[in-house]
């Protein structure tokens, strides 16, 4: 049985994910995304009524990929909860030695964006984070690491965001896989002193 093809709509969210993700979002116009989409401009607008709608629909489209991502990274690494976490941020090391890596799309949209906290894609980029923390929360409370679980997943947070930040810029995964060494200190000593 064959696969129905795309949505309109979703080759639009597709192409302009590709876009932005490699380009960002300030330097691909909507011109490039309807040209990489096969469509015209005016077929754009009509699915979206402008560019910023498009670039929340291409974090939107990121966020629950990202998190069962991270849910199957963690699923998959022997181990406690510190050692599966460590697990998350070494396969985040194994992508970022890609060379089509270009970090978090939710944080480099959110630098590009920075002097528009109440752009819709700044909101669904500040939801995704806050996800990823109450997941790392329920993790830390299903280990049973007591009333340490909410400061534990926002240290793991910081760890993991600042991880993308440095790698970014210094081209080097092997902080990613520092940073998760650190996520196992922290949650180690957590696991310790509940």
């Amino acid at each position: 049985m064959a696969t129905p093809a795309p949505s309109t709509r979703d080759r639009i969210v597709s192409a302009a994910s590709k876009l932005f993700y490699s380009e960002g979002i300030r330097a691909v116009s909507v011109d490039a995304v309807a040209e990489k989409a096969g469509i015209t401009k005016r077929t754009l607008y009509y699915h979206f009524a402008s560019k910023d709608d498009l670039i929340a629909a291409y974090l939107d489209m990121r966020d629950q990929p990202n998190l069962a991502l991270f849910k199957r990274w963690f699923a998959e690494t022997e181990g406690d909860a510190a050692d599966k976490v460590r697990g998350v941020f070494f396969n985040l090391a194994l992508s970022a030695r890609h060379p089509r890596w270009k970090g978090c799309g939710f944080l480099r949209t959110s630098a590009e964006l920075a002097n528009m906290p109440g752009h819709p894609a700044m909101k669904i980029g500040a939801a995704h984070k806050r996800r990823v923390e109450d997941w790392f929360n329920g993790v830390f409370e299903a280990a049973e690491l007591g009333v340490h679980s909410r400061m534990l997943a926002r240290q793991t947070v910081l760890l993991l965001d600042g991880s993308f930040a440095v790698v970014l810029l210094h081209r080097d995964p092997s902080y990613m896989e520092t940073a998760g060494e650190a996520a196992h200190a922290l949650i180690r000593a957590g696991a310790m002193h509940p």
